[in-house]
Order: structure tokens, then sequence, then C-alpha cells
């Protein structure tokens, strides 16, 4: 018989903590996006006289809407990219038992271990001379090759804890590794594609330093750059500021929300793999 025990009483204490520790965060953040600017008072007391003006003056002042537009769309395309060709590699990869697919295998986890950073000079200089500086498909470009490495690292680790018994059966019945990992493979990789997604969605649209250096000079920007550009503006009404935050990252929030399940069920059985 279960008993409720000291240990479970100071586990359940140590959760609460940790759950507060994380929220408190979240709760200044909303409780300053939602105060008048003319209240002074410590962001940790309760706002008593809420209003949402804040958030019509960053949407309005910060540009938000064209950066949210942009931001989607090269997150979209970006991630679509980055899935189907992590898939269509890490499939070949983990199924075959060559000597060429370990070798590669080990080359495309080199994007793992070194820095983007150490190529940003001349990653800058091929994406002047194919004339995308200042557009947001430079951006794609850049993430649909540098975010391949992780998400394939992700596919062949899940790919390789699925039994091949589907695959043998199709094999036999004819159909080609094309229309075997379409048909049998493709289906079951939804819980890791759905926690690739989320992963490469989150990083996609979090980036700062990529946006600012091949959009610069433009009158392109995402998130980021744009709330990074309202806060070297407005840089003492701390209140249309944490509007502007909270406005960015209600997209992906509402994603996460929406996946939850499915990311769970991606990191579990890439557990129990």
């Amino acid at each position: 018989m279960n008993r409720y025990t000291k240990r479970t009483f100071v586990l359940e204490m140590v959760m609460v903590a940790v759950g507060i520790v994380f929220a408190f965060p979240v709760y200044v953040l909303v409780n300053l996006a939602i105060r008048q600017p003319s209240d002074t008072s410590s962001p940790i007391r309760p706002t008593t006289s809420p209003t949402f003006d804040n958030f019509t003056g960053a949407w309005r002042e910060a540009g938000l809407g064209g950066a949210l537009i942009n931001s989607v769309l090269v997150t979209t395309v970006s991630v679509f990219i980055v899935l189907a060709v992590s898939a269509l590699a890490a499939y070949p990869l983990a199924r075959s038992a060559a000597r060429w697919s370990r070798g590669t295998f080990l080359l495309i986890m080199l994007g793992l271990i070194l820095p983007f950073q150490l190529a940003s000079l001349p990653l800058y200089q091929t994406i002047r001379d194919l004339g995308l500086l200042g557009s947001i498909w430079s951006l794609v470009l850049f993430y649909a090759g540098l975010q391949v490495p992780f998400t394939t690292f992700l596919y062949v680790g899940f790919l390789r804890a699925l039994p091949r018994d589907f695959e043998d059966a199709a094999s036999i019945d004819g159909a080609s590794p094309f229309k075997t990992f379409r048909y049998v493979v493709l289906p079951m990789l939804k819980p890791i594609t759905v926690t690739a997604l989320v992963l490469n969605a989150v990083a996609v649209w979090n980036d700062f330093f990529t946006p600012l250096l091949y959009l610069s000079g433009s009158d392109q920007q995402t998130v980021p750059v744009a709330v990074a550009g309202f806060v070297g503006q407005f840089v003492s009404d701390w209140n249309l500021i944490f509007a502007a935050l909270l406005i960015s990252i209600v997209p992906v929030l509402a994603v996460y929300l929406a996946l939850q399940r499915s990311i769970i069920n991606g990191f579990a059985g890439g557990l129990k793999g």
C-alpha cells in the first residue's frame, strides 16, 4: 500500500519551490507589461489598475507587425527545409551498415562541435556575393545549414531505436527504399519530428546575432532585433519594453502548448531507445 511519507512531502515542496522560481520572472514580465507608466511601485507588487495601452504602443513604436511576419516566414521555411533534409539524410545513415555511413555521420556531427561564429566572416562574404544581404532569404539559407547536424543527430538516434520489421515487410512486398521511407518510416517519426520542430523553431525564432548581421542597414528585421532596437530607443519606458517582450514570446509559446504531448512523447521515445 502506498503511503504519503515525509520524503514525498519534501519532494513536493522542492517541486513547488522550483515552480515558483521559474514562474517568478514570468509574473514580473506580465505584471510590468500591464502596468501604467505612472506607476513606479515595486515590480513585485501586483498591478491594481491594469492597462493594455502598453501593447498597442509597443506594437506601433517597435514595428512588431512586420517583424512578426518576417520571423514567422523565416522560421517556417527554415524549419521545413531542416526537417526534410535531416529526415532524408538520417534514414540511410541509421540503416546502412556500410563504412561510408559511419564516416558521413561523423562528418555531419562536426557541425555540432565547431561553433558557427568561426565561419561568420566567410559566410557573410558568401551571402554578400550571392546578393542576399538585407533579405530574409539569407536567414533561411543560413538556418537551413546550421540546424541540419543537430536535427540529423536526433533523427538517427530515434531511427536506430525503431525495429526494422515493418521496413523488411515493405521490401519483401516490392517497395522501393524511398516508398518504404515515405509510407512506413515517416509516420513512425512523428514524435521526434514534432520535438525537432519545436527545438529548431525556438532556436531560429530567438536568434538575435544572425538577423542583426545579415539584415543590418535594411528595413527588414525579425522580432528579437525589433525588440532590441525598441529597448535602445525607449530604454526608460520599461512597461512598453516588457509588453513587446510578451508579444514576442506568445507565438512560440502557443506552438509549444499545442504540441506539448507530442514533444513529451518524442523525448520519452528517445530516452527509451
